[in-house]
């Protein structure tokens, strides 16, 4: 089994890549395997590692097509929606509440306010 090369942060070689860098400039491993790796040492732990891919072998990402924003606009709408009340809330419900607001924590004084 071959080793994987391994260069110090900040010091790696142009034709390599993070994942993040690569899916800056539009591309994806796109099933390659690591071709190297970064290690930034740290005092009392071990190193950070960051895996690095060639730039040459990385794929470009699939673009969006009209049923994948169709399919994504579905599941953004469906996470607005409050599974008591049924309605819109008109963000993200969290996960912690399972809710919106008002149904999570309704309003002990009824819709008048204080008294």
């Amino acid at each position: 089994m071959a080793t994987l090369p391994v260069f110090r942060w900040h010091l790696a070689p142009d034709g390599y890549a993070t994942r993040r860098q690569l899916r800056a400039r539009g591309l994806l491993p796109g099933g390659q395997g690591v071709a190297a790796q970064l290690e930034r040492p740290r005092r009392r732990r071990g190193p950070l590692v960051a895996y690095l891919y060639r730039i040459d072998c990385a794929k470009p990402v699939r673009p969006m097509t009209p049923a994948r924003w169709a399919a994504l606009a579905k599941a953004n709408a469906a996470r607005r929606r409050c599974p008591a009340c049924r309605c819109d809330a008109g963000y993200v419900i969290p996960t912690s509440l399972g809710t919106c607001t008002p149904c999570a924590y309704p309003d002990p004084h009824g819709s008048e306010g204080s008294p």
